[in-house]
């Protein structure tokens, strides 16, 4: 069988589990029958980015999360492959000339998930408790939660940590709930963290499908598995990262809901780094108003408006 669109993303555990995911959708929509026929009509490329070779520092001293997807977007713009699959947190505000976003998944729970042994809760950790991340997001977030904790860097993919917790090397870490469940993982959180404790990166949760700026060709064949609702949380959410100049230097977070009532419900937070100050803005729009522009505007107002209340207090350089 020949290739009906090639797929490529990073080589971590984790981003190819996103990638099976992403054909399995296909092949279901397309009617491709069995698993040895999925992998012949749409083949996943494994691509090592700079940021998975970067292991011993934060992205911040080595350029930011663009690290994670250059060199799979390359490959996209080369024609190596027809679809590029990323982890949306990861994603630059802004595409390469020549790439665009045919649109997301199906979002996965953005909650963040507790990898700290027999503790389920932050307030159960023992006082002094060394907490590992290289997340300036959640670093300012337990800071300002637990600012008795020793917060330390820990990079690596989801085993890698897993695996530090479970030497002892650290006594508690996070993880993003959605990557635990699509790894099959979830049994490995010691506890789950609710969002009004603990606000999660932008887009976290979700899968982008990213393609070639001319081929309309790709992204109506990707149509069928995309969803709308993300998309409309997404284009919330991303506003205001870019709204606020977000990059791995700017402990942001945000997350857009779309609740029962049809409603778009949204929440930001920005912080300083060491979690002395945090400025968080909350707003919604009706559900008969709700729409992509609409919601990039009410990301865009919010992250303009924190900007202006923290001035230069949300600069920081690493």
């Amino acid at each position: 069988m020949q290739p009906i669109l090639k797929l490529g993303s990073r080589g971590s555990p984790l981003a190819l589990a996103q990638s099976r995911l992403t054909r399995t959708l296909l092949a279901k929509v397309m009617g491709v029958g069995d698993e040895n026929a999925a992998r012949q009509a749409f083949p996943i490329t494994r691509i090592t980015t700079t940021g998975d070779r970067i292991t011993d520092r934060r992205l911040i001293e080595a350029g930011g999360k663009g690290l994670f997807t250059k060199e799979v977007e390359q490959a996209l713009l080369d024609g190596d492959i027809d679809v590029a699959v990323h982890s949306m947190k990861d994603m630059p505000v802004v595409q390469p000339d020549g790439l665009v976003l045919a649109g997301f998944l199906p979002r996965e729970d953005p909650r963040e998930a507790l990898i700290a042994g027999d503790y389920a809760t932050l307030d159960a950790l023992p006082k002094g408790a060394r907490i590992g991340t290289a997340s300036l997001r959640r670093q300012a977030q337990v800071q300002q939660l637990r600012p008795d904790c020793v917060v330390e860097t820990l990079r690596g993919n989801v085993g890698t940590r897993l695996e530090k917790i479970a030497k002892g090397g650290f006594d508690a870490t996070f993880l993003a709930l959605a990557g635990l469940k699509r790894l099959g993982l979830a049994d490995k959180a010691s506890g789950i963290i609710e969002t009004d404790m603990m606000l999660p990166a932008p887009a976290q949760g979700a899968i982008g499908l990213q393609v070639r700026g001319g081929d309309a060709g790709v992204a109506e064949q990707l149509g069928p598995i995309i969803c709308a609702q993300t998309a409309l949380c997404l284009a919330a959410e991303r506003a205001f990262l870019a709204a606020l100049d977000g990059s791995c230097r700017t402990p942001i977070a945000a997350l857009a809901e779309i609740q029962g009532d049809g409603a778009l419900h949204f929440r930001g937070a920005v912080y300083a780094p060491d979690g002395s100050q945090s400025w968080t803005c909350k707003q919604h729009i009706g559900a008969a108003g709700v729409d992509i522009l609409s919601a990039k505007h009410l990301g865009e107002a919010e992250g303009r408006s924190i900007a202006m209340a923290a001035g230069d207090k949300i600069r920081w350089e690493g």
